[in-house]
């Protein structure tokens, strides 16, 4: 082993390094090895739950309250320590310092909503539901629970899942991407100066073999996923499968569609930041620009114009736009698809696979740097229409009128997130209505809902019934039981054989 910093797991308390197999985490921006990270085999994955498992009946049978109270001071730290986990989602992810701490932000957001778990437990009383005879419903915690997050937000996608969890009275196991996985680990760290029992948040950092031993784990009652659409799909039928309840967030092919009475200037600057901001890692990136009429021969050149003019550089430069990607092989597959859409015919505009690593800044050729690209003339049957890129690349489609750029979009397999710039309420309203998508913005470009509010698309994009956090969110991670109460004096007297009811 080198002299490089090793990244281990969390587990009861405790940091715990387990060298047989490592994986090498880098700096996208240069290239450079920075550190080893463990890759957790069943046996720790099995010592994580265990330890969770006898944590959970103490944390469950803290009151409401008190659980908030170690949330709110995990969000304390949280606001204390948000540049401090920003950056080190720069050094791992790649993308820029303000765009990293954004998603800090957004996930003290969930925190935040999840202080107030003793307003969101409340069950629903009914007196005298029938003669002598009161209902009430409660909802209670699950058990040990189980989140496997993307390496894309190393700090907003755990926490769309933990704090409601633990809130709810659930002990959690988190297993992060090992591409960027120091972020998980500090997380921890700041839960227990918290006040947060031994045991209750754990992390296993892993691949595959951990994913697989947590998915038919038999103590692991739950799990949340976020990742593409094809793990998705395997690790909601496998959860289902091995008994558990399973929310499996997929992947997306996000459209804007741009109205010819928008503010075209808006439309533009809503397209560049939508599909390049983060190097359009995101599942909610605009990847597909749908221009409407004459009005692309007005927006695409103005895209191609910004496009080349994208400050590609290092993310903790202050002027920086767009980092480099996460690691050499998404790059490679990135190009991939730039050399395919090529080939099948659509015109390339802007070739980021020509940017120059000299220019993102010192010290960084050896990165993984690709440019914005955008293509125009792309048609339904491209493969850099159908299918997720997750990278910097912008296709633009032509359609004559607003139903044909709906159809489009309810014609596709994904249908995570869409947005509409119009001037027109008639407009905004019937595709708000209309499109087959899970979130939709009407001159917002990336339609992220706020805490309170639940995120989760249609289609491909999700597998399971209930959306991440929000109120959709509490009743993930709890049961609720029905009671129904009747005491002796009001009980008539001898056995009934007849159907109850409530007479």
């Amino acid at each position: 082993m080198s002299d490089l910093p090793f990244i281990g797991h969390h587990i009861g308390g405790q940091r715990l390094a387990d060298a047989s197999r490592v994986q090498d985490v880098t700096n996208p921006a240069t290239g450079a090895v920075t550190a080893h990270v463990a890759l957790a085999d069943a046996a720790t994955v099995d010592a994580a739950v265990a330890a969770a498992r006898a944590a959970w009946a103490a944390w469950a049978d803290t009151p409401p309250i008190r659980r908030a109270r170690i949330l709110f001071r995990f969000l304390e730290l949280l606001h204390r320590h948000r540049d401090e986990l920003a950056r080190l989602i720069t050094a791992e992810h790649g993308k820029v310092f303000s765009d990293a701490q954004g998603e800090v932000t957004r996930g003290i957001d969930i925190v935040e909503f999840a202080c107030g778990i003793p307003q969101l437990l409340k069950g629903d009383y009914t007196e005298q539901v029938a003669t002598g005879i009161d209902n009430w419903t409660v909802r209670q915690p699950l058990g040990v629970v189980a989140g496997i997050t993307p390496f894309n937000f190393p700090v907003m996608v755990p926490m769309w899942m933990f704090p409601l969890a633990l809130a709810c009275g659930n002990t959690f196991v988190l297993k992060p991407s090992p591409i960027a996985p120091s972020p998980s680990l500090r997380l921890a760290e700041l839960l227990q100066e918290a006040g947060l029992p031994d045991g209750v948040f754990n992390v296993v950092q892993g691949d595959k073999v951990a994913v697989d031993a947590l998915l038919t784990h038999p103590d692991v009652r739950a799990l949340s996923f976020v990742g593409s659409t094809a793990v998705a799909q395997h690790v909601y039928a496998t959860g289902a499968q091995h008994g558990k309840r399973v929310q499996a967030l997929g992947g997306a092919k996000n459209h804007l569609v741009v109205m010819p009475d928008a503010d075209l200037d808006q439309a533009v600057d809503a397209l560049i930041g939508a599909a390049f901001g983060s190097a359009g890692e995101r599942c909610m990136a605009i990847s597909v620009a749908v221009l409407v009429g004459e009005v692309a021969d007005r927006v695409v050149p103005a895209l191609a114009q910004r496009t080349r003019a994208l400050k590609v550089m290092d993310g903790m430069e202050l002027q920086a736009e767009m980092g480099p990607i996460v690691t050499a092989a998404a790059r490679e597959r990135i190009c991939g698809y730039i050399a395919d859409g090529v080939r099948e015919g659509a015109q390339l505009l802007v070739d980021g696979r020509t940017f120059d690593p000299a220019q993102a800044g010192p010290g960084c050729a050896g990165g993984f740097w690709l440019g914005g690209t955008l293509f125009d003339h792309v048609t339904p049957s491209m493969r850099i229409y159908r299918e997720e890129i997750f990278g910097p690349v912008l296709s633009c489609v032509r359609v004559p009128d607003f139903a044909s750029a709906v159809q489009l979009i309810n014609d596709h397999a994904y249908g995570n997130g869409t947005a509409c710039f119009t001037r027109d309420g008639h407009t905004a309203r019937e595709f708000a209505r209309r499109v087959r998508v899970g979130m939709v913005g009407i001159n917002v470009p990336i339609p992220v809902p706020m805490a309170w509010h639940g995120f989760g698309g249609w289609k491909q994009s999700l597998f399971g019934d209930l959306h991440a956090y929000g109120e959709e969110g509490v009743h993930f991670y709890t049961a609720q039981k029905s009671i129904m109460q009747r005491w002796p004096e009001s009980t008539p007297k001898g056995a009934q054989f007849a159907m109850p009811t409530a007479s």
